[in-house]
């Protein structure tokens, strides 16, 4: 009940409102640039999805197709990690654009996330889910417990520990084609395949609709909503 199409809904994002339909064309399978992905968060999450990350390790390389992402702001957005300033943990988050923010949640998981925004002002967004395009071998062997290939990748913890990714990986370029972590253009996403809804998991901000997903696509992951009880979830 919380899908919304892009095609009709602009999204409030602080001053004013940003519409969220303008998906900008670039060229397919090159890698970003930083100016590319200088974008506010809400805006960055739809040019993320269907976009390409691809990861190298010891034991083999990962890529991975984007189908869901959350968009997390800075000073206005209280379930954002740079709400109330910043601090060494989050530093990465306030730019410049293009580096890979990682956290680690529940002392448990790590969440990975592409920073977006000018340089000096917080803003990333979150990857939930993707579909694995290739290393698949390597892939299952990091994550034997997924039952198909729609689960290799399906949320933002297992997500990252297909890639290999972990608190080495926190601020690594991505547009930088000598790093461990890189991040490609993909295929469009026609914006009648896009949805959104609430975020997953937040503690604060529960209703606001910057979750962004490729609709069909059997890795997205399950919507639970978040509440004062709960610890902030992954995503900011």
């Amino acid at each position: 009940m919380f899908e919304r199409s892009l095609n009709t809904r602009p999204v409030k994002v602080g001053l004013g409102e940003r519409d969220v339909r303008g998906v900008r064309n670039v060229e397919t399978g090159r890698q970003f640039t930083r100016c590319e992905l200088a974008l506010d968060p809400v805006e960055l999450s739809t040019l993320l999805l269907g976009a390409v990350i691809e990861a190298s390790g010891p034991d083999g390389t990962v890529a991975v197709r984007l189908v869901e992402v959350e968009a997390y702001r800075g000073l206005d957005d209280p379930a954002s990690h740079c709400y109330r300033g910043k601090t060494p943990r989050n530093a990465v988050m306030w730019g410049p654009a293009g580096h890979l923010y990682v956290y680690f949640v529940y002392g448990m998981h790590f969440c990975a996330n592409v920073v977006g925004t000018e340089d000096g002002q917080p803003g990333a967004v979150l990857l939930r889910a993707g579909e694995v395009l290739s290393g698949a071998d390597v892939a299952r062997a990091r994550r034997p417990s997924a039952r198909g290939n729609g689960e290799l990748a399906k949320g933002p913890a297992i997500l990252t520990s297909v890639l290999g990714i972990d608190r080495a990986e926190n601020g690594v370029d991505l547009t930088d084609p000598a790093s461990p972590v890189r991040l490609f253009t993909g295929e469009r996403v026609p914006e009648t395949d896009i949805r959104t809804g609430p975020r997953v998991g937040v503690a604060m901000a529960m209703d606001t609709p910057w979750r962004f997903w490729i609709d069909g696509s059997p890795a997205v992951s399950t919507y639970r909503r978040g509440g004062k009880r709960r610890a902030a979830a992954p995503g900011r």
